[in-house]
C-alpha cells in the first residue's frame, strides 16, 4: 500500500474485544489507524488516539477529521443518544462499518430483548441517514468467554444466566471481515447485511465443556435462575441496565441453528471454531 493510496481508518470501540484485534489488522495492513477510545490507554504504536464518548457529537466530528472509513460499535442500551454522532457521520460521509447481531429479525415489530433492539434501531438510523453503511451481523463473539476467567481460576465450573444456542463466532474472523470491508475502494458495491456465524451451534454448557478439553479440566456449566444470576452480576459491579437486558436475553433470545459462509465469502478463509478458539486463549483462564 503505498503512501498515497493509505486510507485513515477511524476505529471505535478500540479497547475492546473486536476493535483491538481490527486495530492489529489495519496496521498490518498498512492503514494509517484512528482509536477512539473512552478513556486514555496506553498509545498503540502506529496509530493515533482520540479520547472520548462516541456518543458526544463534537468528539465524533473531531475523530471523523480526514477519516476515510469506520468502525462503528455502538456502546449503549439505546439509540436515542447516536442522532447527533450519525448526523456527524453523515456530514462527513466516511465508509461505514457497523457492528450489529445475527439476532436481528427483519420482519418483527419489536426485537426479542434490548441487546438486539438497539442494533436493530442502529441499523435502521444509520440507513436513514443515508450513510454508506456495511452491516456486518455477528453472532455471539467467542471472546464473551473471558468473563468466566475469574470463576475457572478459582474451581472447575462456570455459573451464569444460560443462553440459547448460536454458532458462536471467533472475534478474530470478524475482525477479519471488518478490515475487508472498511479496506474495500470506495468505488466497490455495498452489500449486506453480512451474517457471520462460527461453524458449529453451542450451547454454554458445549463452550466450557470445550475449555475444559483445552485446558485439560473437567469443566462444568450450572444455569443460574435468573433472579440469582442478576444478583451476582450486580454485585460483580455490572451497570443494573445491562444486568436486566442481559437477563432479558437469557429469558427472550430464541435458538438459532443459523450458520452460514460469509466469513469465507469476506476473508477467503473459513470461519474458526471455538475449539481452536479455547486452545489459542487456553493461558488466560489458567
Amino acid at each position: 500500500m503505498s503512501e498515497a493510496t493509505r486510507p485513515t481508518i477511524l476505529v471505535t470501540g478500540a479497547a475492546g474485544n473486536l476493535g483491538s484485534e481490527v486495530v492489529e489488522r489495519l496496521l498490518a495492513r498498512g492503514a494509517r489507524v484512528r482509536r477512539l477510545v473512552r478513556r486514555p490507554a496506553g498509545v498503540r504504536a502506529g496509530a493515533e488516539q482520540v479520547v472520548g464518548d462516541l456518543t458526544d457529537p463534537q468528539v465524533v466530528r473531531a475523530a471523523l477529521e480526514g477519516v476515510d472509513a469506520v468502525l462503528l460499535v455502538w456502546p449503549r442500551l439505546d439509540a436515542a443518544s447516536a442522532h447527533g454522532p450519525v448526523a456527524e457521520l453523515a456530514a462527513a460521509a466516511p465508509r461505514v462499518v457497523y457492528v450489529s447481531s445475527t439476532a436481528v429479525d427483519d420482519q418483527a415489530v419489536r426485537q426479542s430483548d434490548p441487546i438486539v433492539q438497539v442494533h436493530s434501531d442502529m441499523e435502521a438510523l444509520l440507513h436513514d441517514a443515508g450513510l454508506r453503511s456495511v452491516v456486518l451481523r455477528s453472532d455471539t463473539l467467542a471472546s464473551n468467554a473471558r468473563g468466566w476467567a475469574a470463576q475457572l481460576r478459582a474451581g472447575d465450573g462456570v455459573a451464569g444466566s444460560d443462553m440459547a444456542r448460536t454458532a458462536v463466532v471467533d472475534e478474530r474472523d470478524v475482525a477479519d471481515a471488518a478490515v475487508a470491508v472498511l479496506l474495500a475502494g470506495r468505488g466497490q458495491p455495498e452489500h449486506g447485511p453480512y451474517m457471520l456465524t462460527g461453524p458449529e451451534v453451542l450451547s454454554r454448557a458445549d463452550q466450557v465443556e470445550r475449555l475444559g478439553i483445552a485446558l485439560r479440566r473437567r469443566l462444568r456449566f450450572e444455569a443460574l435462575p435468573a433472579d440469582l444470576a442478576r444478583s451476582r452480576m450486580l454485585a460483580d459491579g455490572r451497570p443494573e441496565r445491562l444486568v436486566e437486558a442481559l437477563i432479558a436475553a437469557s429469558a427472550r433470545r430464541p435458538e438459532s441453528g443459523l450458520i452460514t459462509d460469509h466469513v469465507e465469502r469476506l476473508t477467503g478463509h473459513p470461519a474458526g471454531t471455538f475449539a481452536q478458539w479455547a486452545v489459542d486463549h487456553a493461558v488466560e483462564f489458567s
